[in-house]
């Protein structure tokens, strides 16, 4: 476990965008009884999803998040001196991202790029990643940017994940301030790295027509190894292992209790997953804002989105907030913040 604390660095704005294109659950009849249906949705909690259009990118929601983000607080875009990208879906294999949209965004060319690749959990580790580079000397503001468009990867057949992930894009602004202490803690275990996994399209196994073939699965579901395979259980049994124990032992590690928490934050999985982590910590489910229903689960934009949807009308001055993401990798990670006067813009749309 990686265990990490900064002081003087913040939170200081949160955006989020998502496509208009809306793909409700209660259309799936072309893979699953009306029975099925009812009974999926009211075991994961998402009634819908957004979808982007087929020449719309996660890199083109987090460019309509940053602009929503400047726009809100009249940030100067020369004063950005990072650009961190986040993504499973990136725009190309090569080159990178975050470039691409330093020079879409008009940032400076003196301006900082780096792409990470990490999934549901990549919120957490980019806030880890931005707030390392704000505490070092020549960098005062990072601008964090995480988006999955996963419609992209998961076929429209998959009875296990096409109910289940929907498109959307961030953008956070971490910078220097008066901000008291904040911590991470991180973890990994690739020993369950096939429970998520889209298995060949890359170095370890190349796209062969074979593998770009669409097979039916012994679930009944169609995909091919170019598209996401999830082990559903395996994910279960890992998150009710993994988050608690995270989450405990961030308390202990900054030095609260669970009730000091005002707000709770998790990567939104699904509703009976996140339902059944609450119940385990014996927390308020009142303190516990959800997105799910109408977006999905967005992958590493989850926790951001759901700020940004749930929290945009509840001004944050100063609260204790503690956020926590698991999934792909396995990886997983929980961080401890105070907000201070942190301005989270309505979710706006592409």
């Amino acid at each position: 476990m990686a265990k990490i604390i900064y002081e003087g660095i913040g939170i200081t704005a949160v955006a989020a965008c998502v496509p208009k294109k809306i793909s409700s659950n209660y259309d799936m009849d072309h893979i699953m009884s009306k029975e099925e249906i009812v009974k999926t949705v009211n075991s994961i909690g998402i009634k819908e999803k957004r979808f982007v259009e087929d020449n719309v990118c996660a890199s083109d929601l987090c460019s309509r998040a940053a602009e929503k983000l400047f726009e809100d607080n009249n940030i100067d875009r020369n004063s950005i001196d990072m650009l961190l990208f986040i993504s499973q879906t990136p725009d190309y294999k090569i080159p990178g991202t975050a470039p691409i949209l330093q020079d879409k965004l008009k940032l400076s060319k003196n301006t900082a790029c780096l792409d990470l690749s990490i999934g549901c959990s990549g919120y957490i580790y980019g806030l880890s990643t931005a707030f390392a580079y704000a505490s070092s000397e020549g960098i005062n503001r990072v601008l964090l940017l995480v988006g999955d468009t996963f419609s992209k990867i998961v076929n429209p057949l998959d009875k296990v994940n096409a109910p289940l992930y929907g498109d959307a894009g961030t953008a956070t602004l971490i910078e220097k301030g008066d901000f008291t202490k904040s911590y991470f803690n991180l973890f990994a275990d690739g020993s369950g790295f096939e429970s998520i996994v889209i298995p060949s399209g890359q170095c370890r196994i190349q796209s062969t027509r074979d593998n770009l073939t669409t097979k039916k699965d012994k679930d009944g579901s169609f995909r091919s190894l170019n598209e996401l395979s999830m082990n559903g259980m395996d994910v279960f049994n890992f998150s009710l292992r993994a988050v608690p124990n995270s989450i405990n032992k961030m308390l202990t590690f900054s030095n609260r209790k669970l009730e000091e928490i005002d707000i709770i934050v998790l990567h939104q999985a699904n509703r009976f997953m996140t339902d059944f982590l609450i119940k385990r910590l014996k927390y308020n489910t009142g303190l516990i804002p959800y997105c799910l229903e109408k977006y999905g689960n967005t992958s590493s934009p989850s926790i951001p989105l759901t700020i940004s949807s749930e929290l945009s009308n509840h001004p944050i001055e100063s609260e204790k907030v503690l956020m926590c993401g698991f999934g792909a990798g396995l990886s997983w990670g929980t961080f401890y913040h105070e907000f201070k006067k942190c301005n989270i813009s309505e979710v706006t749309e592409y």
